[in-house]
């Protein structure tokens, strides 16, 4: 893509977000990388008012390469998982329910259901918790994240990542399903958990897919 369909694309993303209930008002951001900088949505601006020149571009340590707004405040949080994932092309941070809901108790999400594994491990961890836009929030995710896709953020949220902005946005949406299911299942009881052949068995399946995120 080049720049103008990169900012398109970090719009509708974080628009959609909205409209899905991951995240309201202000809160949550999106990022796409774009050489060794990355476009990243504006500080205090509702989604939909927010258009492609409204769009932030700024270096992995946070100087204002191009725009005329401040970048959000968590921008630390995405500089650093681009400079520890050069596999990762985009950035979904929500404060979607169950995902928060879920990081208040500091719970990792456990591997009771098979869709776990499609955010790249047994459990989807959930990071210590650190201030909004800290360094030290981005070096609890960046561990958190090690060898993952997604991560909860304690009393905070959630992170997914993707090849892509809609990549990112699609198992941002899976992690808060399986949120709100494990949370569900709470209510009930402790949920029977798969074992590590059976994760392994769902990851391998997941490997093979042309489409991720397409269950069956």
């Amino acid at each position: 893509m080049n720049d103008e369909a990169l900012r398109m694309a970090v719009v509708r993303t974080a628009r959609e977000m909205s409209a899905l209930g991951l995240s309201r008002g202000t809160s949550g951001n999106v990022s796409t990388r774009i050489g060794d900088r990355m476009l990243v949505t504006p500080s205090a601006l509702a989604y939909e008012k927010t258009d492609a020149g409204d769009i932030v571009l700024v270096d992995l340590d946070g100087r204002v390469v191009e725009g005329e707004r401040q970048p959000t405040t968590e921008w630390p949080l995405h500089a650093a998982i681009y400079r520890a994932r050069p596999d990762v092309g985009a950035v979904v941070h929500a404060h979607a329910v169950f995902c928060t809901t879920l990081s208040t108790l500091r719970r990792d999400i456990p591997p009771f259901h098979y869709m776990v594994a499609l955010a790249g491990g047994d459990t989807i961890r959930c990071a210590p918790y650190a201030g909004f836009g800290t360094t030290e929030l981005a070096a609890s995710a960046v561990a958190a994240l090690e060898g993952r896709h997604a991560c909860l953020l304690a009393n905070h949220g959630m992170v997914a990542l993707g090849a892509s902005t809609d990549a990112a946005l699609e198992l941002a949406q899976e992690v808060e399903t399986l949120a709100e299911l494990y949370w569900r299942a709470l209510q009930v009881g402790e949920p029977a958990l798969l074992t590590a052949e059976e994760v392994a068995e769902a990851q391998e399946r997941f490997a093979q897919r042309a489409r991720p995120g397409d269950s069956g």
